[in-house]
């Protein structure tokens, strides 16, 4: 049961964030903990509400994601409105799916991010990419081997996630028979929030279901070729009985990234800590003389393939970045040009 807005993950320092509103409107903090397509859940710390938002953030690009932190105008649940989105944190951010250059956060305000990786199918390359998403972020990756009763041989996969997810902590977890579940909700410790991200079938919502210890979210058994179903269509934040929150997120079928190469840094730590010793400082780790790179993979300390998905990430990243100059570049002309025909209207006899 929720009691106060310190058990939503309320601390002093939100408070600064709140004076910066509005002062002569008379607004309450509340968090959101259930992102749907048109309405939003919402608790004030007292109780649970769904709410609307007012139509200035419609038309922007704050729309209000699970994790969230909003100022609520209005004092019943029938008047009551998001007034306003406070600063973010953190913020789980990828490309919006399809070819449209835009972000799509995925959750926002969270501690640490829980990467599900099933033991029934492990993809590397995957992995990689909602490491990179995580350690853009700001938040703390951890990674969970789902389903470990499943696997005949848990450590020599468990040593495989920690090749791949340099940095991050690597568990083993199996909400079938309870091993693990101790560890991930250490992970909420202090009044963290968690949020669990990882491909459908990964059993991200059975998870949340025994860290809770009730059916709260609805699941759906793997099917027969392992492929997962989508359950869960909403960001669902629930607290967790020890303390801290957990944060459910829907099967994302594309991982796409959204940020700099600075993040690629922390996830190909391995790879950066070669490339520092290499000869040139430009070096491209193709074909120069003096690579540390290619003499670390021809030694077997780096994987061939996971330094061909290095390359494959930074080319993505850079294509992103020349489209959103594209975007921001057609965005300002167009912007420049309605300033223009209203400055002619203005003047116009």
């Amino acid at each position: 049961m929720v009691h106060g807005l310190p058990a939503l993950g309320w601390d002093p320092l939100w408070d600064g964030a709140r004076l910066d509103a509005d002062p002569s409107l008379s607004l309450r903090p509340a968090r959101v903990t259930l992102q749907g397509r048109d309405a939003w859940r919402v608790h004030d710390g007292d109780v649970e509400l769904v709410v609307g938002v007012r139509g200035r953030l419609r038309t922007g690009s704050t729309l209000p994601v699970a994790g969230d932190w909003v100022l609520l105008a209005g004092s019943s649940a029938d008047d009551s409105v998001v007034e306003s989105v406070l600063p973010r944190r953190t913020a789980l951010v990828r490309k919006a799916a399809g070819n449209r250059t835009e972000e799509q956060v995925v959750a926002a305000n969270v501690d640490v991010v829980l990467v599900c990786v099933p033991a029934h199918s492990v993809n590397p390359r995957r992995l990689e990419r909602e490491i990179t998403l995580v350690w853009e972020s700001g938040a703390r990756p951890v990674v969970a081997l789902t389903k470990s009763d499943l696997d005949d041989e848990p450590a020599e996969t468990l040593d495989g996630l920690r090749a791949i997810a340099v940095g991050a902590e690597v568990i083993a977890v199996s909400s079938y028979d309870g091993d693990g579940l101790d560890d991930v909700r250490r992970l909420a410790d202090g009044g963290a929030t968690l949020a669990v991200i990882g491909p459908s079938g990964a059993g991200k919502s059975t998870l949340v279901n025994a860290l809770v210890g009730e059916h709260i979210l609805a699941t759906t058994a793997v099917r027969d070729d392992h492929r997962g179903v989508h359950t869960t269509s909403a960001r669902h934040l629930v607290p967790l009985p020890g303390g801290g929150l957990v944060l459910d997120t829907p099967g994302m079928r594309e991982v796409a990234l959204w940020g700099d190469e600075e993040s690629l840094d922390e996830a190909f730590g391995d790879v950066e800590a070669f490339a520092s010793d290499c000869r040139f400082a430009d070096c491209e780790h193709r074909t120069e003389p003096g690579c540390a790179v290619l003499a670390a993979v021809d030694a077997g300390l780096v994987d061939e393939e996971r330094l061909a998905s290095w390359r494959k990430l930074q080319r993505e990243l850079a294509y992103l970045a020349r489209k959103q100059d594209v975007r921001l570049a057609i965005e300002e002309r167009k912007r420049w040009a309605r300033l223009s025909k209203a400055h002619r209207g203005a003047i116009r006899p």
